[in-house]
């Protein structure tokens, strides 16, 4: 009997603590949930007011107590943003330079990385170690003594002087050539004992292998060309050669300086689409390509 109670004692602390493990787990994925939802709200909701925003009168913009959702949707904004903004133009030339400096970058971000990983020269230690400590540079520094260069080579306001000053990128040579590590160097001593020539082999062996990672780079380096402003403006601030960036900034203000929000929302949502797209359905090549690069070291 005193068995048997002992058992009934024992299947019932099992029961309790089950349930309290279930009303732990339960609580544990609530407040789980619920900080991932206060987080995405955090992010989306600037989003969700340049929407608003873009479709809401100039009138009603300018009210004293913000709207949440408008009184009176403008389509008309878009149209005008297109007008105003000469959104057409900058387009082209954030394209062109886009491509041309994404493409020149992997050339030289291939060639950089396929030396720093498979080549033996003299000094190649010393000088990739050189180049990672110009990481820890701040950009800026770099900004005078590039508007220094271009200035004496006649670059200003020219293509040019959008692309050649960004073709290195020390940081995407980094992540190639930690990816091109983890490729077994006996498929490159094989290949040398065949007569395969170096760049034969980067172009039929490395390169396919190491494809998720340069497609995170080409994404990257488009992103970082279409969001780029500071240089352009100091560069290249004419409308012949002048970025979508500019436009956004200098293209929605009246001569006596007011700025037509609503249109230059519109404007913005635009040129953000594009760079959302490419997030959303190409963004497991960006992770895809970055992880496998870190795991090497």
């Amino acid at each position: 009997m005193a068995e048997k109670s002992r058992k009934l004692i024992s299947e019932k602390n099992m029961r309790t603590e089950t349930q309290k493990a279930k009303v732990g787990s339960v609580i544990a994925k609530i407040v789980t949930y619920l900080f991932l939802v206060i987080m995405a709200i955090i992010v989306i909701f600037p989003f969700y007011w340049m929407i608003i925003s873009s479709l809401k009168t100039l009138d009603e913009y300018r009210l004293p107590v913000p709207t949440f959702w408008p009184k009176f949707f403008d389509w008309d904004n878009y149209a005008e943003a297109f007008q105003a903004a000469k959104l057409l133009t900058y387009f082209k030339n954030t394209v062109i330079v886009g491509l041309v400096s994404t493409i020149l970058s992997l050339v030289v971000t291939v060639l950089s990385a396929f030396a720093f990983a498979r080549l033996e020269f003299k000094g190649k230690n010393l000088l990739f170690g050189a180049l990672l400590g110009t990481m820890m540079i701040p950009g800026e520094l770099f900004t005078i003594t590039n508007y220094a260069t271009v200035n004496a080579f006649g670059w200003m306001k020219t293509y040019t002087v959008l692309i050649v000053p960004f073709l290195v990128s020390v940081f995407y040579i980094y992540l190639l050539r930690q990816n091109f590590l983890q490729i077994p160097n006996e498929l490159y001593l094989a290949a040398k004992v065949d007569g395969t020539r170096d760049f034969k082999y980067l172009w039929k062996v490395m390169i396919p292998l190491s494809m998720p990672t340069l497609i995170s780079i080409t994404i990257l380096k488009m992103m970082g060309a279409w969001n780029s402003y500071i240089w352009p403006r100091l560069v290249a601030n004419d409308e012949a050669h002048a970025l979508i960036t500019y436009g956004l900034r200098n293209s929605f203000s009246d001569t006596s300086g007011m700025t037509d929000y609503p249109v230059q929302m519109a404007a913005v949502a635009v040129v953000s689409l594009p760079l959302f797209l490419v997030f959303v359905f190409l963004r497991k090549y960006i992770m895809k390509g970055v992880s496998r690069s870190g795991i090497k070291g």
